[in-house]
């Protein structure tokens, strides 16, 4: 049993790594309201928050993930300092507090410096998920000040997406946000229309608002899908028009609509973001009013109502020229109903069927305190099996599809099986598309640089950072050549190339230990021994199989203090795992090595 398990676990890390694509967003939600993921609460300081937010970035990055969705517009406020609307509570309870610094462009400053995409993520509609703390909000909250321009729903208050005002007042928090920082991207959640209640909350009316404004509807259902649409459009105009290079993109709900209800739709029987939340997603991508989509395919494969191995293809087949990334539910691992989510190998095997859809980018993991809990070991699965080796954010050539120019000046210096590298960036230039953003940097085995290679990707670095140190370079002969990204990833030719030869340091090294013994296969696939002796005497090479029958021997005599090495003759003819065996007066050392 337990050499099956271990084969098992071989095959599932020999899989990820074999379909670990180049260009893979990996990606997770950052969710602020009601204090969910950051700040943990509302009494921390300001350093205690920053540190917090640390943290987080530094889990995501090392569990692999090349972007971020942080969470900057909740309940109609803000996340940073703002003129147009309160700042939210979640740094101190209140939203009249004044802050002490600007948690947004921390966050961005800070995803910068570890080479993280980052999103604006925006509620567009919702102004209070409670009510009743109507009288703890901001006297200058919307729904303190316009509460006409409210729709009602239990607790729940949403701005009517029916009138003109609140498109205008949503488009103006968005565009603040976009011109004052330099975020990568503007993302919407599913929070549209709200979700049908249930009893004995009435849902919410908005006849008045129908009647006042029907914009040429007979229909009501037709005239709010409207409604969010004019958002979207308008939206992505908006942010495009003012910086070109700024994506924009929602995580609808994960049905659009079921077969029952359309032959259009996916095999499901759900709710339907179409007539539930008057969401047209599948209209928002074919009319590429989006750069991408991100459903929330919150359910397990095999899950009978919605079942993510059927909703995954009919994204892929709807997507259009756009991007899919899936949003996927690790607040379940471990936490639901369904048996499946105590499986620990949910996540990764819909990861795995992510990658083998080609409109299917990437994944985005709801949400970042579950994720980063690692429930079932799922972090550890991300980090040392699906996202051990960096990805390239993938490229979007509908906004820009001109390479940078390349990096040149590669140069290493190697010190003790370090590699320290450095090169010169491209000449600058003034066209925003075209600058240089973040390098990547290969190492291959040969002078032969195949940049589609994903597994000789060493590290995409953060933002304009001119070095790299490779840590613990096995012995053997490298070559190294590096690439610029643009902020859209569109990559360069590569730069020089630089070789690196390890085998003398190898050799080298063996002067601090006492009989250090190592095998280096060579390229002709027979074994090369490097030895280091402390001590006149006579030496031995043993080869043995691995169950211990000796093959080969051979007799060095005497040798003097210093390092040796030792090239095996072809005499082992078949392939597999040996024993090789140093003896020195009598002193013995014994390492394995494959042919």
């Amino acid at each position: 049993m337990k050499c099956f398990l271990l084969f098992a676990c071989i095959a599932i890390y020999n899989f990820a790594n074999a379909q670990a694509p180049k260009r893979e967003l990996r990606s997770a939600w950052i969710a602020t309201v009601s204090n969910i993921d950051w700040p943990s609460t509302t009494t921390l300081t300001a350093a205690a928050q920053q540190a917090e937010l640390i943290t987080i970035l530094d889990a995501h990055k090392a569990s692999g993930l090349n972007a971020v969705y942080l969470q900057v517009r909740g309940q109609a406020d803000a996340t940073y300092p703002s003129t147009t609307v309160p700042v939210a509570n979640i740094f101190t309870g209140s939203q009249n507090a004044v802050l002490s610094y600007d948690p947004l462009q921390f966050a961005i400053t800070e995803c910068r410096k570890r080479g993280l995409e980052f999103h604006a993520w925006f509620n567009p509609y919702r102004a209070i998920s409670n009510f009743a703390q109507i009288n703890t909000f901001s006297p200058n909250h919307i729904a303190r000040t316009r509460p006409d321009l409210l729709l009602d729903q239990g607790i729940l208050r949403i701005l009517d997406p029916g009138k003109f005002e609140v498109i205008d007042s949503v488009i103006k928090v968005v565009m603040d946000v976009v011109r004052r920082y330099d975020v990568d991207g503007v993302h919407f959640d599913d929070y549209f229309y709200p979700y049908p209640p249930t009893a004995p909350t009435v849902a919410f009316n908005d006849d008045a608002t129908f009647a006042a404004f029907p914009r040429g509807f007979t229909v009501k259902n037709d005239w709010r899908r409207a409604n969010v649409d004019s958002l979207i459009k308008r939206c992505n105009d908006s942010v495009h028009t003012a910086k070109p290079w700024v994506k924009f993109g929602v995580s609808p709900f994960g049905i659009w609509r079921n077969q029952g209800s359309d032959p259009t739709g996916s095999a499901t029987n759900g709710l339907q973001g179409y007539s539930d939340t008057y969401a047209n997603s599948k209209l928002w991508i074919a009319q590429n009013w989006v750069d991408y989509l991100t459903p929330q395919l919150y359910w397990s494969i095999g899950f009978t109502a919605a079942n993510f191995a059927v909703l995954l293809p009919w994204w892929n087949n709807n997507a259009g020229s756009r991007h899919i990334y899936s949003g996927m539910a690790a607040y379940k691992v471990n936490n639901n109903t369904d048996a499946n989510w105590s499986n620990p190998n949910e996540i990764p095997s819909q990861i795995r069927l992510n990658r083998t859809y080609s409109k299917v980018f990437g994944s985005t993991y709801y949400n970042t305190k579950t994720l980063n809990q690692n429930p079932l070991g799922v972090r550890d699965s991300l980090r040392n099996n699906y996202y051990n080796r960096a990805a390239i954010v993938p490229a979007m050539p509908w906004i820009d599809n001109v390479a940078p120019a390349a990096p040149t000046n590669l140069n290493g210096t190697l010190n003790a099986n370090n590699v320290a590298l450095n090169w010169v960036a491209p000449t600058a230039t003034t066209v925003e598309l075209q600058k240089a953003r973040q390098y990547v940097v290969y190492r291959f085995n040969s002078t032969t640089t195949n940049l589609t290679d994903s597994s000789a990707i060493r590290t995409v670095t953060p933002v304009d950072t001119l070095q790299f140190n490779d840590l613990n370079l096995p012995t053997g002969n490298f070559y190294y050549v590096v690439t610029t990204l643009d902020r859209l990833y569109n990559e360069s030719p590569t730069s020089n190339v630089l070789n690196i030869s390890n085998m003398v340091t190898a050799v080298n090294n063996f002067a601090q230990n006492i009989a250090l013994f190592k095998a280096v296969t060579l390229s002709n696939n027979q074994p090369l021994f490097l030895y280091h002796i402390v001590k006149k005497g006579a030496v031995n090479i043993i080869i043995s199989s691995i169950n211990g029958k000796q093959l080969f021997t051979q007799n060095l005599g005497q040798q003097n203090i210093g390092a040796y090495t030792f090239a095996m003759p072809n005499t082992l003819k078949a392939s597999g795992v040996y024993i090789a065996t140093l003896k020195i007066n009598g002193v013995s050392k014994s390492i394995k090595f494959i042919k």
